[in-house]
Formats: structure tokens, C-alpha cells, sequence
């Protein structure tokens, strides 16, 4: 069985995280590749989206959300997505497992939802929704009315598990704020719901936009379990990586040469590249990992891609009229690639901060 090098992975995994070159397709059809971007923060999609679309513009996203071409929605690892409206209806279905152990686990509010007939909550709270979307802060209190002695929240934590509740605008509009407002999936897109959505399908396009990958790294990236028996009835070449593990991946799947280049890349905070494998150490290494995931609160920062692995951190500080791009490398840049980084990072800013004055900034490494 051939054998792929850590490299020989890196690039096959960046040509179609479309991180070797910037692509030409649109918004809808880079995220519909992707299988979704994790969007729990409403504004790091349209860094990734600028990382990898050539002229992206964040109205190419902005109007997407308020046509419903896409949505924000919980879905895999029961994390918030953006995804287009038809892998919405089509992915929903395939995670209620997840939802449904949330139901069980979450110590917080298991208690107050133990003994309710679930269907007849997620029907009460459909009616409401259905009349307007609502936030959980309007819709707890709405459902306490039926059911007295309940806690709120606890009633809205569960019609999060029990329905398909997509976010609704001005929520991530760029340039915009607002609190995350709720409708059904089925009502703000107006269509159903996939009744057989095939999970094997879904495992194609993981491993199209992820491959090559165990399938530890496809439970990994969907939070399912059970994952080998579909894997098993895919027509999938087989590789082993260097440490014997077992590598499946399309037939026909990009896999490019080692040593093609691979330009400075800004990531957004919580980009599906670092999050959807089980042995990350195709783009960071062990100990880049551990102090990446070393954030108070999980809340993950932007990071760069230095010849293809994770090499630091960026960030954005506007005052004024002046905004900064401040890179913190983990280790010395190699020669040449400070001026790379600078080049792109001026060009994050003038997407990001277009009405400012932009500097970049490296801090100094030792080592």
C-alpha cells in the first residue's frame, strides 16, 4: 500500500481546502466544496471565503444570507455552520444524533427538560417561530408560559436540539449587528427537510474538500460515530500515512507534488482546516496544536499558514482611523517569507479595514 509523506498529505489537503491557489468559483460553490464553514462567530466565513476566492467582496456573502442561498445552522460537531440552503436541508437529518445526545448530556439544563413530551414542545415552539423568528431570550419565556416552573432558557436549549433552526439576518451581515434570531429551517427556506439524505454521499465530499483521511478523521469532522461500516461501501483507494495508519480518498482526488509551493494564508478564527481531523499534524505540528488550543474560553484566533502548516497568529486592532494587522509568529519566519506575509496581510486589510490606514506588524521571534 503507497505510502503518503506528512507533505505529500499537506498539499493534497490544502489544493482542495483551495489554499494552493485562490479560486474562481463563487461564494455558494466554494462553501458547497467545502461542506460548510464553522461559523459560531458571524464574521470568520468571510475571511476564509477572501483567503480562497479570487476578488471575493463581503457582499458576495452578505447578499447570499439575505436571498437564503445560505445559512447559519447547527450541524457538525453541534456547532454552528454556514451552509448553503440545499446541504442545509440534506446535512440536518444526518446530525439529529448529535442533537439528541446534547438533549441527554448538557448538564446545564437536562434536568428541566427530562420529563417533557418532546414532541409536543418542538410543536408549540415550531407555532412560535413559524410566527416570527425569535431569539431564545423571546422564545423561552413564550414556551415558561405553557409550561410554569420551567426555566426559559432550559426550554430554549432543547427546541435548539429538537428542531432545525437556522440564524436569521442581520446576524453575520457584514457591517452589521444583531442578536441571533431563530425560524425553522423548513419555513425560512420553504422546503422540507431531506427524508433519506445518504450519508455516504456526504463522505464523497468530506473526503473531496479533507481527504485523504482515516475514518477517525471523518467521525472527527462530523461528530457521528459509526462511521467505518459507511466508509466501507465506498469505492475509495487506500493509502497508509507514515505512521501505518489507514488513509482512504477518491480515486481520482487531486494529490499534488511535495514540493509545489504553497503561499502565506490568513485563516479565519475556527477555520474547518484546523478542526477536521483527528491527527491535525497534516497542517501543525504537536506542540503548535497544544498552544493554539491553550485559548481561554475555546475562543480560537485567526492563523497563518507558512509553507502550508500553521506557523502563528494575526489579529486586527482599529482605532480611529488607523488599523493594524498584528502577526505573532510561534517561531522565526523563514528568509523571504516576512515580506510574503506583509504582502498578503496588506491586502487582508484592505478587504477587512478598506476606509483606514493600514500598517502590519511581525513581532520578533528569537527561534
Amino acid at each position: 500500500m503507497t505510502v503518503l509523506s506528512l507533505r505529500e498529505l499537506n498539499r493534497a489537503t490544502l489544493e482542495r481546502q483551495l489554499l494552493l491557489r485562490r479560486s474562481e468559483r463563487s461564494a455558494v460553490e466554494v462553501i458547497d466544496h467545502l461542506v460548510g464553514m464553522q461559523a459560531q462567530a458571524p464574521f470568520p466565513p468571510y475571511f476564509g471565503l477572501w483567503t480562497r476566492i479570487t476578488g471575493f467582496r463581503p457582499d458576495d456573502l452578505a447578499q447570499r444570507l439575505l436571498d437564503r442561498s445560505v445559512v447559519r445552522i447547527v450541524l457538525m460537531r453541534g456547532t454552528v455552520h454556514l451552509v448553503s440552503a440545499t446541504d442545509c436541508v440534506l446535512l440536518r437529518p444526518l446530525v439529529q444524533p448529535i442533537m439528541d445526545r446534547s438533549l441527554r448530556t448538557n448538564s446545564q439544563h437536562r434536568d428541566e427538560i427530562a420529563d417533557l413530551d418532546h414532541v409536543e414542545l418542538a410543536a408549540a415552539a415550531r407555532e412560535l417561530l413559524d410566527e416570527q423568528p425569535r431569539t431564545a431570550a423571546q422564545l423561552g419565556p413564550l414556551l415558561a408560559e405553557r409550561w410554569p416552573g420551567r426555566q426559559p432558557a432550559s426550554l430554549a436549549q432543547a427546541v435548539r436540539c429538537l428542531l432545525p433552526l437556522v440564524q436569521v439576518p442581520p446576524r453575520a451581515i457584514w457591517g452589521r449587528s444583531g442578536q441571533p434570531a431563530y425560524a425553522t429551517a423548513e419555513t425560512w427556506l420553504g422546503r422540507p427537510l431531506a427524508t433519506e439524505p445518504a450519508m455516504e454521499d456526504v463522505l464523497r465530499r468530506y473526503l473531496a474538500a479533507f481527504g485523504p483521511a482515516t475514518v477517525a478523521d471523518m467521525q472527527t469532522w462530523s461528530g457521528l460515530t459509526g462511521l467505518k461500516a459507511v466508509a466501507s461501501k465506498l469505492d475509495l483507494r487506500s493509502f497508509r500515512d507514515e505512521n501505518g495508519r489507514e488513509l482512504l480518498d477518491l480515486p481520482d482526488a487531486p494529490r499534488p507534488d511535495p514540493d509545489v509551493p504553497s503561499p502565506p494564508r490568513f485563516l479565519p478564527p475556527f477555520d474547518n482546516l484546523l478542526l477536521s481531523h483527528k491527527d491535525r499534524t497534516r497542517v501543525m505540528r504537536e506542540d503548535d496544536r497544544k498552544r493554539l488550543f491553550a485559548v481561554k474560553n475555546a475562543v480560537l484566533p485567526g492563523t497563518i499558514l507558512v509553507d502550508g502548516f500553521l506557523h502563528g497568529t494575526w489579529r486586527i486592532d482599529r482605532q480611529k482611523n488607523s488599523a493594524t494587522l498584528l502577526v505573532e509568529p510561534y517561531r522565526k519566519l523563514p528568509e523571504g517569507d516576512a515580506d510574503a506575509i506583509e504582502a498578503e496581510g496588506r491586502r487582508l486589510l484592505e478587504f477587512a479595514e478598506p476606509d483606514a490606514d493600514h500598517d502590519v506588524q511581525i513581532a520578533e521571534v528569537d527561534q
